[in-house]
């Protein structure tokens, strides 16, 4: 059976490329043209995957986005968007986005793109080491189910701050350079400045470190950011 990907977007010309272009590549689309429609439809059939325009008439992406995890919904979402400001990447990563692609765009990378989300999500839950839990100090990160817990407490994360956890904490000791960071978790075809890391690393702190004795994230300045277990010095760099 063949993943089904849901397309919300306004623009007949951009919608009709995309579908044709995802039905050609062995996928089944659907198109919805306004953020209503794309909620409605989103909320009730079973998809793999959705690709979701910003500005749309009715609820904007955003407003659906949000109305959609805030049903409990894992499905991934990449934001389609010719908006390229960092504040409404930002936004899209906290509200629930898993990537954002900016407009114009190459068939190609889109496709990859998809390719990509798919595949991570196909394997969620798989046993094997990668999903491992992973414990420093009294945090536990649990990479099947995404689940954060520190001192007892469970951490309620988005997709992309855990995964931005999930790579420090993978990469534990280790000195975590922006450029490796931005390319791991956003993917080196995510064109951003990477003051976007610094933001994310803020949130994730807020959530991880906030109250706590120990703050396990550092800064190292000039490069990045470490996830420090105890009180080593970081003993590699990412290269």
């Amino acid at each position: 059976m063949s993943e089904r990907i849901l397309i919300i977007e306004d623009d007949q010309d951009i919608s009709s490329c995309i579908q044709e272009l995802i039905n050609s590549s062995g996928y089944e689309a659907e198109v919805a043209s306004d953020g209503e429609q794309g909620l409605s439809i989103a909320l009730q059939g079973n998809w793999h995957l959705i690709l979701l325009d910003l500005s749309l008439p009715g609820l904007s992406g955003l407003e659906v986005l949000e109305a959609y995890r805030a049903q409990g919904r894992k499905t991934p979402v990449i934001i389609i968007t010719a908006l390229d400001r960092t504040e409404s990447i930002v936004e899209s990563f906290q509200i629930g986005a898993n990537d954002y692609i900016t407009k114009p765009f190459h068939s190609d990378v889109l496709l990859v793109r998809v390719r990509n989300l798919l595949d991570i999500f196909r394997h969620v839950g798989l046993e094997g080491a990668e999903d491992a839990t992973i414990i420093i100090d009294d945090l536990q990160i649990e990479p099947d189910s995404r689940k954060v817990i520190r001192g007892g407490d469970m951490i309620d994360l988005t997709p992309k701050e855990f995964d931005l956890l999930l790579y420090l904490a993978k990469n534990k000791n280790k000195v975590c350079s922006r450029e490796n960071i931005l390319n791991a978790v956003w993917g080196y075809d995510f064109m951003a400045d990477t003051n976007v890391i610094d933001v994310f690393i803020r949130y994730v702190r807020q959530k991880i470190d906030k109250g706590r004795k120990k703050k396990l994230i550092q800064t190292i300045r000039g490069i990045g950011y470490s996830l420090q277990e105890s009180d080593q010095d970081p003993i590699e760099r990412d290269e």
